[in-house]
């Protein structure tokens, strides 16, 4: 269970740990490139358990931030720099949190479902997830 986790935490296949699985910052290969699990688990709508996941952590980082601001700028808090701290904060943690959104809720899939054959492809489908190279 928590190497399930773990693999998620370090941006690798949550099932095997096979790298790489990210073909950009926000965009996932189709299959595991080491054992061919379909990181999409083949149903429409897979990914938003990740957006709740992305919206989770943004939120447990908004309260660290308001808990350490308020904490650390009491009885006077400098509320204009509050609110641009704040203001960029929130732009900036949903895109810097989206990858590890993505691992983590298939990494807690695959514990709830663990995944059975059709959800692997075929060896010889494991080539299309390798980066192309640029022409």
């Amino acid at each position: 269970m928590v190497s399930h986790f773990t693999r998620a935490l370090r941006l690798r296949c949550p099932n095997c740990g096979g790298r790489p699985i990210f073909l950009t910052w926000s965009r996932l290969v189709p299959n595991c490139p080491v054992c061919g699990l379909d990181l999409g688990r083949g149903e429409p709508g897979y990914w938003l358990g990740a957006y709740f996941v992305n919206l989770m952590l943004v939120e447990t980082v908004f309260s660290v931030w308001v808990v350490g601001f308020l904490y650390s700028t009491w009885p006077s808090p400098p509320w204009d720099a509050f609110q641009a701290g704040t203001i960029g904060l929130m732009v900036v943690s949903p895109v810097a949190c989206f990858p590890w959104s993505k691992t983590l809720f298939l990494a807690f899939d695959l514990l709830i479902r663990p995944p059975g054959e059709p959800d692997f492809a075929v060896p010889h489908e494991q080539g299309y997830n390798l980066r192309r190279p640029r022409a």
